[in-house]
């Protein structure tokens, strides 16, 4: 009882790391912004389209991006929407599960990683996803936190990789959730990418292809793991002396 009293009153939430927070806040405040000017509260008439216009600022478009590419027309704009797009979203239901599945994952991810390490993980694993959305699909425009995201799903995978090697057991059950994760998602998009070929009704608007950017963001965030995580370069070392052995 008196240690109870001694460590104070449970917080009602868990507390989470200072990165966290940082990445998260961001979307936080544009989704409020934007869901407040969709419901006319503040802005005016003209606020409706704030949302589009944040998109079309900075968000990634394939065939924009393309075409700037190939005419050696890259600068800092440009290449910063690979980062900024993670901070906007397309309806307030993405912005919830985006912002919810950054605090979970990060919360887990940040209790062993240092912070710029968490936050490098995230906005990498996003640009790279992203970069390779830019070059593989058509002009559907990447937003939304969910690279980030399933980059962080890469490190806690990693996490529980290495947990499972320190205790002998089979490293590949470290993949069974995010596998099955992955091929729902993946499936999910192909349905709504190829549905509108098959079934013209649904129109462009069923065209999903951010499984593209989330694929390699997921990888990007594992393979990362083994660089930024306490004792990387070391733990990459002694893997690679006893595959040698």
């Amino acid at each position: 009882m008196q240690d109870d009293v001694k460590d104070g009153p449970i917080a009602p939430i868990n507390p989470l790391p200072v990165v966290v927070w940082l990445l998260v806040l961001p979307m936080i405040g544009l989704e409020i912004l934007f869901s407040l000017a969709d419901a006319g509260v503040i802005g005016g008439p003209q606020a409706v389209g704030w949302r589009v216009a944040a998109i079309e600022g900075y968000g990634v478009f394939p065939e924009f991006w393309r075409q700037n590419w190939a005419a050696g027309a890259v600068d800092m704009p440009l290449l910063r929407r690979f980062f900024s797009f993670a901070f906007i979203h397309g309806s307030m239901t993405q912005a919830l599960f985006g912002i919810a599945m950054t605090m979970a994952l990060g919360k887990f991810v940040g209790e062993v990683f240092k912070g710029w390490a968490l936050a490098l993980v995230f906005l990498g694993s996003g640009a790279i996803g992203a970069v390779v959305y830019a070059f593989a699909v058509p002009n559907v425009p990447l937003f939304g936190a969910y690279p980030g995201v399933y980059g962080l799903i890469g490190a806690f995978s990693f996490l529980i990789w290495v947990k499972l090697a320190g205790t002998g057991l089979n490293q590949l059950r470290a993949f069974s959730l995010i596998g099955a994760l992955l091929v729902f998602r993946a499936l999910f998009g192909v349905f709504f990418t190829l549905a509108p070929m098959v079934m013209p009704s649904m129109g462009a608007t069923g065209e999903d292809w951010s499984w593209v950017a989330d694929l390699p963001a997921f990888a990007v965030g594992f393979v990362l793991s083994f660089v930024v995580s306490p004792g990387g370069f070391a733990r990459v070392r002694a893997r690679v002396r006893e595959w040698g052995n």
